[in-house]
C-alpha cells in the first residue's frame, strides 16, 4: 500500500446521485428520521471480506505459509541474483540485482501486506468519505496498538528471521512519522523495524511513491529473495506508469516475465479494498465479447 485511495464509490456503494428538482411549490416540511446506529450498518462488502472473512484469513495465512516456506528453501542455494529488477531492466527483458555475497533479505509493504488497518478503514467507512490524509497522518504518528498483524505474518517474520533472513519494510508511510511506524509493526507483535535499516519510507529519497529507488537501495546491501505486497508497485513502478491502460497493465502483470516470478519470489496478498484498479470502467472488467441477457 499507498498508492492509496479508497474510493468514495466503494464506501459508499449504493448511494445514488439526487434526481434535479421539478419548480413546485413548496411543500410541508417532513421531520427526517433518526440516524440508525454506526453498529447497525453493515461495512463496505469489500472491507467485509478483507478483514471480518475467514476466506481472506485462510488465503492471507495460505500466502505467509509460503513465503516462509519458499524462504528457507531458497536459501538452501546461494542465489546469482536477487528478485529486485536493475535498474533500466524491463519485464519483457528481465535483468535483476547481482546477489554476490551480500546477506539474504526479505522485502515487504507494511499496510495490507503485514499488518491490517483496522482503525481508519472502519473510520472512513463509518464516515461515508474517501481518504483523508489529515486522518491517515494521525493515524501513522498514533496507531501504534490499533493495527492488528495479518493472519500469519507474524510466524512468517519471525520463521524468516530464524533462518537469517533480514525482514525489510518498503511502506509509503512518511518519513516524517518513522516513529510511529516503528511502533505500530512492534506492537502489531512483528518485532523491530528501524528506519533507514529495515524500515524504508516514502520521503527517504526523490522517488517519491515510486518504491524502484528504496528497492535499488535495499538491493545494493542484499541478496532480496523475497518481495511481498499487496498492489503491483510493491514490485516495480512500470505497474504503475501513469496512464498505462488498464489492458496493458494486466497484459504486464501477466506476462512470462512476471509470471516466472508470481510466488517464486514475489508474493501478492489479496487487497480488495483499494488500488489502482478502482478506475476500472465496465469494459476493462467485462470483456464485450462475453455479454449475456436471458431471453
Amino acid at each position: 500500500m499507498r498508492s492509496f485511495a479508497i474510493g468514495a464509490a466503494l464506501l459508499l456503494a449504493g448511494c445514488a446521485s439526487a434526481p434535479a428538482e421539478v419548480a413546485t411549490a413548496p411543500a410541508p416540511p417532513v421531520p427526517l428520521p433518526a440516524p440508525a446506529p454506526a453498529e447497525a450498518a453493515k461495512p463496505p462488502v469489500a472491507l467485509q471480506y478483507l478483514y471480518g472473512s475467514p476466506e481472506a484469513a485462510v488465503a492471507v495465512r495460505a500466502t505467509n505459509a509460503r513465503i516462509a516456506d519458499y524462504g528457507v528453501w531458497r536459501i538452501k542455494q546461494r542465489p546469482t541474483d536477487s528478485v529486485v529488477l536493475a535498474p533500466g531492466a524491463t519485464l519483457d527483458a528481465p535483468a535483476f540485482e547481482p546477489c554476490g555475497n551480500k546477506p539474504f533479505a526479505a522485502v515487504f509493504d507494511a499496510d495490507e501486506t503485514l499488518i491490517w488497518n483496522l482503525g481508519p478503514m472502519r473510520l472512513f467507512a463509518e464516515k461515508g468519505a474517501g481518504f483523508d490524509l489529515k486522518v491517515w497522518d494521525q493515524w501513522e504518528k498514533s496507531g501504534a496498538g490499533k493495527a492488528l498483524a495479518m493472519p500469519g505474518s507474524v510466524e512468517m517474520v519471525n520463521k524468516l528471521r530464524a533462518a537469517g533472513i533480514t525482514v525489510i519494510a518498503n511502506t509509503n508511510r512518511s518519513a516524517a512519522n518513522a516513529k510511529g511506524s516503528e511502533d505500530t509493526l512492534r506492537a502489531a507483535g512483528l518485532g523491530e523495524f528501524k528506519h533507514g535499516e529495515t524500515l524504508f519510507l516514502m520521503g527517504d529519497d526523490a522517488g517519491g511513491s515510486s518504491k524502484d529507488g528504496r528497492r535499488a537501495a535495499i538491493a545494493s546491501k542484499y541478496c532480496v529473495i523475497i518481495l511481498g505486497g499487496d498492489q503491483l508497485g510493491d514490485f516495480s513502478q512500470q505497474f504503475n506508469v501513469k496512464d498505462l491502460p488498464a489492458a496493458q497493465r494486466m497484459a504486464l502483470a501477466t506476462s512470462a516475465g512476471a509470471t516466472a516470478l508470481w510466488d517464486k519470489g514475489w508474493f501478492l496478498f489479496p487487497n480488495p479494498v483499494y488500488g489502482p484498479w478502482e478506475k476500472l470502467g465496465w469494459g476493462d472488467t467485462f470483456p464485450s465479447d462475453k455479454q449475456w441477457e436471458p431471453k
